[in-house]
């Protein structure tokens, strides 16, 4: 392990020996402006498996990537407008903005949901270091997974076994670093950013304790489920989580329990446990084994019925607990759940109808101008006669037919691209159901 002092030597000689180094699949500690990082060439599986081994229990969370523009990251990832927005405003910066991953990175990278977290450090040293190199090296911190946060290299190698200390190949030690907090992390892959860790950027809505997301289909309610398990994770481990489920029938509260599932890496299939009240299941996620437990409690009427599920001998560490028809027990509730310390939040979802079209004879022109599933009739009237006759209310407070087509009813889980609203007082105008989720953290 070689130790450079960076007040001692130029910049020129730090860029070519942590290239070089980076060059052999060597793992590089280096300052940032938020903390002491750990890279490797991103690309080099063999470097990426030691950086791996260094940080220890990581438990399938992903790293990310470090780049020196907009130009160089999209030969990685493909952005959205979202993202492209958050570049112009925020990078380079202490940001973090995931974006899916075109696969060109080494496994173990990216994470599991396909997608890839990418910085643009503003730290000259550093852009100088990948600008040399011409390839991405992993953006993480330095420290050991559990262990504090790096600003001074003796108190991180304090906190390193003798054989973590041994992967260290070269250390940039630029002294005591500002005691910064880390980057923000903001996943711009679902309808609506997702912010998985605050940091030092400042965004209009950070850090607020009720979040609003938008889903259009099953799985991308699902893949927020995921997003949320993975942010609590460290806390599901340490203390528990109890998720409360609100929403009206057939909204999709099981549809995100069956996301939860397929993050936890469970491989039955979810169903409300609507007459038995709870169904639990094994999990063994990366090695960490615990329980889910699944309840429906939309028939519990009263204090007394809740007494007799003996619910907390289920609230502990490891358990992730979800409670369908929350709003409906939560005063009996909530008390039992502050007091056994589990972490706690409340997800809210609800319906909403938007007018995303118009329906023509053949197929439906998208104001926005960007493409859509086509509907294919000779006439409205056909399409209108192939929906459900149950009329329904939406935001425009217009009578309305839904419109399913081709496609499955959202709460089925199955895969379906949109559910759509024709209106009855205008046959053109076209709606598209979503969901809107509320996460409100307790």
């Amino acid at each position: 392990m070689r130790r450079i002092i960076a007040s001692q030597v130029s910049n020129e000689s730090i860029v070519i020996a942590a290239v070089e180094c980076l060059r052999k699949g060597g793992l590089v500690i280096f300052p940032t402006e938020t903390t002491y990082g750990a890279g490797v060439d991103a690309t080099n599986q063999g470097a990426v498996d030691k950086l791996l081994a260094y940080k220890s229990r990581r438990e399938g969370k992903p790293l990310s990537i470090a780049v020196t523009n907009q130009q160089m990251a999209e030969q990685y990832v493909a952005l959205n407008e979202q993202a492209r927005t958050l570049y112009r405003q925020f990078l380079p910066g202490p940001m973090t903005v995931i974006s899916k991953d075109l696969k060109k990175v080494a496994s173990g990278v990216a994470s599991e949901f396909g997608t890839l977290g990418v910085r643009i450090p503003d730290y000259e040293l550093v852009q100088k270091i990948i600008a040399n190199l011409s390839i991405p090296i992993t953006a993480t911190s330095a420290n050991a997974s559990g262990k504090p946060r790096p600003y001074n290299i003796d108190h991180l190698l304090k906190n390193l076994s003798a054989k973590q200390q041994t992967l260290i190949d070269l250390i940039i030690d630029a002294g005591e670093l500002p005691p910064n907090p880390p980057s923000t992390v903001i996943d711009t892959t679902l309808s609506v950013p997702v912010t998985l860790r605050g940091g030092s950027a400042v965004l209009l809505e950070r850090e607020q304790s009720t979040e609003q997301l938008k889903s259009v289909t099953p799985t991308e309610t699902k893949q927020i489920a995921g997003r949320l398990l993975l942010k609590k994770w460290e806390k599901i481990k340490s203390s528990g989580l109890v998720i409360g489920l609100s929403g009206e029938l057939g909204v999709g509260k099981t549809v995100f329990t069956s996301g939860v599932a397929e993050f936890l890496q469970i491989d039955e299939p979810i169903t409300s446990p609507t007459y038995h009240y709870l169904a639990s299941y094994q999990f063994n996620r990366h090695g960490y084994k615990g329980m889910l437990h699944h309840l429906d409690l939309w028939k519990i009427q009263s204090e007394t019925e809740l007494e007799r599920l003996n619910i907390e001998r289920i609230l502990h560490s490891g358990s992730v607990v979800i409670i369908e028809w929350w709003s409906q027990v939560e005063a009996w509730l909530l008390p039992l759940i502050k007091k056994s310390g589990l972490a706690m939040m409340v997800v809210t979802i609800s319906e909403t109808d938007n007018l995303v079209g118009k329906v023509t004879d053949k197929l439906v022109s998208n104001p926005t101008g960007k493409s859509t599933n086509k509907l294919v009739g000779k006439s409205i009237n056909k399409l209108t006669s192939e929906s459900t006759s149950k009329l329904t209310s939406n935001s425009t407070n217009k009578s309305t037919k839904k419109l399913i087509d081709k496609s499955t009813d959202y709460s089925s889980g199955k895969s379906v691209e949109n559910l759509y609203i024709v209106s009855e007082d205008n046959p053109s105008e076209m709606f598209s159901s979503n969901r809107q989720i509320t996460i409100q953290e307790i």
